[in-house]
């Protein structure tokens, strides 16, 4: 996984595999789920089994000024659809997909500190770049998956905003530097016809 914005990142993929090998099974499972979707942590935390349509997750946020509700459906990959076929297993509609201890939806606090743990636990025998950033948090997991879909996937940056909610203006300011060379050119050509 690669650098985004200015917050704290995974260097490489296999930091994030141990930081999930090193987390307590909820916090794992809240965390794969981000990879997958890219979405902010308080939006999946939000999200229900009802959010959940077999095929895409339903998320929202809320943006501007004044804060209006701002709702998304995040197209899945096979793996992501399995993975919340499995959250959503033997649950009723208005229950959360990911819970602290089965019950409560997640709260920032809880989710901080359940991350800073799991990284301590890396970071007492890792060395060098499998080193994570004592600063890395769940948001760090959507900066990972938009840079990932950018420069691994080569996905354009108006579906990757659509995706994980943001605006083609952010992802400009903030993950230009991942998007492929190639793509670089093209957006080039289309300006100067």
């Amino acid at each position: 996984m690669w650098r985004a914005a200015r917050r704290p990142y995974f260097s490489q993929e296999s930091n994030a595999r141990m930081l999930l090998a090193s987390a307590s099974p909820a916090i794992a499972l809240f965390l794969r789920g981000l990879e997958l979707t890219g979405a902010r942590p308080k939006e999946l935390a939000a999200a229900t089994v009802a959010d959940f349509n077999g095929h895409s997750l339903r998320l929202s946020h809320r943006k501007g000024r004044p804060a209006k509700l701002r709702v998304r459906h995040v197209v899945l990959s096979q793996d992501g659809i399995r993975f919340f076929i499995g959250q959503a297993a033997d649950k009723l509609p208005n229950v959360p997909l990911f819970t602290e201890d089965g019950e409560q939806p997640w709260r920032r606090h809880v989710w901080a500190r359940e991350i800073r743990a799991a990284i301590s636990k890396v970071n007492e025998t890792a060395r060098g770049r499998a080193r994570i950033p004592s600063g890395a948090s769940a948001y760090s997991f959507r900066h990972a998956r938009i840079s990932e879909l950018l420069q691994m996937h080569g996905v354009d940056p108006l579906t990757v905003a659509q995706q994980t909610g943001t605006s083609i203006a952010m992802i400009e300011r903030a993950y230009l530097r991942f998007i492929p060379a190639a793509l670089q050119e093209k957006l080039a050509a289309l300006k100067d016809a």
